[in-house]
C-alpha cells in the first residue's frame, strides 16, 4: 500500500492543487503541490481553537467562511496575522503527527477543492514527518507508555506528596477531566493543541497525578498507531524495570526513583519549566525510570518548508519559538 507522504511527494510533483481525502480520519489540502493545511477527526482545528478560546464567536466564524475568508478574517483585526499563522502552524502538526501514520485508507484526491483560510503558508512532507517522529520521541521520553493517550484521563484523589507545581495546561486538564474524556477530547473542549494537551497528561502520568486506568477498559490505538513501526506503541521498560500488571504502566510511588532537592545537581529541567515538585516522582532526562537514554539535542526537526507568502514571519523561526513554549507548558 502506498505510504501516505509519497502520495503527497506525487502530489507535489505534479503541482497538484485540491484536497486529500482521508476518509473520516481527515483532509490535507495543497496548492500547486505544497500542504497548505490539515485536518484531522481527532485534534481541534483552527475553528474550534479560536470559538474555544473566546477569541470570536461561532455564528462570526461562520460568516467570515462563506464570505471573505482569511483575507477578511485579518482585515477585522479579531487576530493579527502573526497569531493566525502560529496557530495554523500547531493545527497543522497536530494533524500531520495523526495523519501521516495513517494506512489501510483508499485517499481520495479532489481537484480545485481548498480550504477557506486559502493558500497562505506552505508545509514541507519531509519537515513534518521529521517533526513528527521528533515529538513521539519526546513523549515516550516524558513518560513511555502511550495508553495514556487513548485513555480517559483520571487524577488521583489525593497527591503523591506534600505538594505539586502544576503549568498552566495541566491545570485546565486536571479542572476539566470528568474521568470519561481522553486527552483529546479535553483538548477540544478546552481549545488546546492536542499535542500540548499529550504533553501535560504524560507529565501528570510520570508524576504519579492519574490514576491507574480501569481494569475493565483497554486502551484504543489511536488513527495510524498500526502502521508498520507502530510509533505509538508502548515503549518496554529496560531489563529488570517490570512494570506492574494492571497499572496500565504507572509506577508506584514507592518505587519511583528518588530525585535531587531544589538547586541540587541534576535537578530536573521538567519541574523547573513547571512540571511537578521535587519528591512528587517526575522523572528526570538524564535518569529515566524505564532505563531510556536523554533525548538526543542534536536530533533537531529542520525547517518545515519555504518562507510563508503574503506574510513576512520566516516559519522556521516560528517553529523554534513553537518547539520552545512547548517546553515551557
Amino acid at each position: 500500500m502506498t505510504r501516505l507522504d509519497a502520495l503527497l511527494g506525487g502530489l507535489a510533483r505534479e503541482r497538484s492543487t485540491g484536497a486529500l481525502r482521508l476518509g473520516r480520519n481527515g483532509t490535507i489540502f495543497l496548492h500547486d503541490g505544497r500542504v497548505t493545511y490539515m485536518e484531522c477527526a481527532q485534534t481541534p482545528g483552527v475553528e474550534r481553537l479560536l470559538t474555544a478560546r473566546g477569541r470570536m464567536t461561532e455564528a462570526a466564524l461562520r460568516g467570515l467562511q462563506a464570505d471573505g475568508g482569511c483575507a477578511r478574517l485579518l482585515e477585522e483585526g479579531a487576530l493579527t496575522p502573526g497569531e493566525l499563522q502560529f496557530a495554523v502552524l500547531g493545527v497543522v502538526l497536530d494533524a500531520a503527527f495523526f495523519l501521516l501514520p495513517i494506512s489501510g485508507t483508499r485517499p481520495k484526491f479532489r481537484p480545485g477543492e481548498r480550504h477557506w483560510l486559502g493558500g497562505q503558508w506552505f508545509f514541507d512532507v519531509a519537515g513534518l514527518v521529521r517533526e513528527c517522529a521528533r515529538r513521539r520521541a519526546h513523549l515516550a521520553e516524558i513518560w513511555p507508555s502511550a495508553d495514556v493517550d487513548m485513555l480517559p484521563v483520571r487524577p488521583v484523589p489525593s497527591l503523591p506528596g506534600h505538594g505539586v507545581t502544576l503549568t498552566r495546561v495541566q491545570w485546565e486538564v486536571i479542572v476539566g477531566a470528568d474521568h470519561k474524556a481522553t486527552p483529546l477530547e479535553l483538548a477540544k473542549q478546552l481549545g488546546r493543541s492536542g499535542y500540548a494537551v499529550l504533553l501535560a497528561v504524560r507529565r501528570l502520568a510520570a508524576a504519579g497525578l492519574l490514576a491507574p486506568p480501569d481494569p475493565g477498559r483497554t486502551a484504543l490505538p489511536a488513527p495510524g498507531r498500526a502502521a508498520p513501526g507502530d510509533a505509538g506503541r508502548a515503549i518496554p521498560p529496560a531489563p529488570g524495570r517490570a512494570i506492574p500488571p494492571g497499572t496500565g504502566g504507572a509506577v508506584p510511588a514507592e518505587k519511583r526513583p528518588k530525585h535531587a532537592e531544589p538547586g541540587e545537581p541534576g535537578e530536573s529541567d521538567e519541574a523547573a519549566d513547571g512540571g511537578a515538585a521535587p519528591g512528587a516522582g517526575l522523572p528526570k532526562r538524564a535518569r529515566h525510570p524505564y532505563g531510556r537514554p536523554p533525548h538526543d539535542p542534536g536530533a533537531v526537526a529542520q525547517p518545515l518548508g519555504p518562507p510563508v507568502t503574503g506574510d513576512p514571519t520566516d516559519l522556521a523561526l516560528l517553529m523554534r519559538l513553537k518547539k520552545a513554549l512547548e517546553e515551557l507548558a
